[in-house]
């Protein structure tokens, strides 16, 4: 699914909202989506790798962490000291830490490489550690930061999660699940993501939409990174191509399907993911013209 169709999706959602004025299609199409096919679909990747892919990709792989670290650092400090709406604390960490590394990361990415193998790479171990973290944090601000025992409980009670922290498990073990198993699981799961793309916009909410919040999220979750890599990773090759773009991409939606189940300014969070990825897109086309 490239990035257009994304939008288009998210559209439908928006104009499907304003002609069907009763909420409980889109709560169980938010249920169906999210605990049933997007776990299956978490599962499905995440069981399907092996000890010996982890250990392939050390150089991305703690690229990856870094500019984790980078953004839940710099975004928690920010909040501590300049946001007072706790919900929106909670968001802008998410926002800023889950980058859009898959459906959107991989297109752009292969408007500078040939091989899009080292995003690929990336996009996978972020999906790995991010989940689980995005999800804590989440659970803990939903709660009124609740202890530390209470939120990893409430984490692990979001079944993506839960699916994801078992298939790394499992991963770790060296056990090789059947394709037969494995497959289906993808498959059938991958329908989350268009599911999910027409719930979002159903609860865009463009009234509450702020410059302040898209300047936040647009600077921890793409500018930071994007300026990191490029001074610190240059040279490198397709690795470094890789991760700048991916180091760069705007909020995943997987980051809108956690801020919506546990209630934490998701309709805000949408937009802001919404605009981020028109300027992401506008920005890297732009990259890609001027260096043709």
């Amino acid at each position: 699914m490239d990035v257009y169709q994304m939008l288009a999706l998210i559209a439908l959602g928006y104009v499907l909202k304003r002609l069907i004025k009763d909420e409980r299609p889109f709560y169980w199409l938010n249920l169906f989506s999210t605990r049933i096919l997007l776990t299956l679909f978490v599962f499905g990747n995440v069981a399907s790798k092996d000890l010996g892919y982890l250990l392939s990709i050390k150089l991305v792989f703690i690229y990856v962490l870094l500019i984790i670290a980078l953004s839940l650092g710099l975004s928690y400090l920010y909040t501590r000291h300049f946001v007072k709406d706790e919900d929106w604390r909670g968001a802008l960490m998410i926002l800023s830490t889950y980058p859009n590394t898959a459906a959107m990361g991989f297109p752009i990415a292969s408007l500078f490489l040939d091989d899009i193998t080292p995003a690929i790479l990336y996009s996978t171990t972020n999906s790995l550690i991010v989940l689980p973290l995005v999800t804590f944090i989440a659970a803990h601000y939903s709660s009124g930061k609740a202890s530390i025992k209470d939120s990893l409980v409430k984490a692990l009670k979001f079944p993506p999660t839960a699916a994801n922290l078992l298939a790394l498990f499992i991963v770790l073990a060296r056990v090789k699940l059947p394709s037969w198993l494995l497959e289906p699981a993808k498959s059938i799961g991958w329908w989350s993501i268009p599911l999910l793309l027409v719930y979002f916009g159903s609860i865009i909410n463009l009234r509450e939409f702020r410059l302040r919040h898209l300047a936040e999220v647009g600077l921890f979750r793409s500018v930071i990174p994007f300026l990191f890599v490029l001074l610190t990773l240059r040279g490198a090759g397709d690795i470094y191509y890789a991760v700048l773009v991916e180091a760069s991409m705007p909020p995943a939606i997987m980051a809108n399907v956690v801020l919506a189940h546990y209630k934490l300014k998701a309709g805000e969070g949408i937009g802001v993911t919404v605009v981020l990825t028109l300027i992401t897109l506008l920005f890297f086309m732009a990259i890609k013209a001027l260096g043709a």
